[in-house]
């Protein structure tokens, strides 16, 4: 059964976590609920997280307004009538320009149906994507975040998300992922509104402007 949460029982399933752990519940004290993030599920949805895999979302969103600026509505098409000077030109490293074209050439070439997503499971929708160049398991997990709203999500590879909860639990630096994944065992099926929670005090905290 495919599990998904929205603005409706957001803030429910945030209580239901604080109910279950101190350590949220003082999140929701101290900062109060995080933003209900979603993005629109699409091929320019996807083409944007690819651009903040590895670095500051500030600088994606400068080369994401870069490149609607060059294509206006952001089609599979339109990336691959771009050369890749001009993408270079909207910030596109070289990798991320590839990564960006073959995700395109899958959807025009109908191996990737990006609109039929919504339908299908986790685990299928992260096989899929993952047979792209470029596109592996903190890509996915994002997408399934805050594109498709699915409830048990948790991107061991988002750096912010592994401060963060070392802060929030007081957990040893060295502390590894295997032993994150195990705390975080405790939250499902509602991993996702956790990450928004551990999110949501990394970026009020250090006084992110999103």
């Amino acid at each position: 059964m495919i599990q998904r949460f929205d603005k409706d029982n957001f803030y429910r399933l945030c209580n239901k976590l604080a109910e279950k752990d101190s350590h949220l519940r003082f999140v929701i004290k101290t900062h109060g609920y995080p933003p209900f993030w979603s993005r629109t599920p699409s091929f320019a949805t996807l083409v944007n997280i690819i651009l903040e895999q590895q670095v500051s979302l500030a600088s994606a969103k400068s080369a994401f307004l870069k490149l609607q600026e060059k294509a206006g509505h952001i089609t599979p098409e339109k990336i691959l009538q771009l050369t890749n000077e001009e993408l270079k030109a909207c910030y596109f490293s070289r990798q991320k320009i590839t990564y960006a074209k073959h995700l395109a050439a899958a959807i025009v070439n109908n191996e990737l149906q990006i609109e039929k997503l919504n339908e299908l499971p986790d685990d299928f929708i992260r096989t899929e994507l993952k047979k792209l160049k470029g596109i592996g398991d903190w890509t996915v997990d994002v997408y399934l975040m805050m594109a498709l709203n699915r409830c048990d999500c948790f991107p061991t590879g988002d750096i912010a998300l592994i401060k963060s909860i070392k802060e929030v639990k007081d957990l040893p630096v060295e502390t590894t992922k295997e032993e994150i994944l195990q705390i975080a065992e405790t939250w499902r099926p509602n991993r996702t509104v956790a990450a928004f929670l551990l999110w949501h005090a990394y970026i009020v905290k250090r006084n992110i402007k999103l």
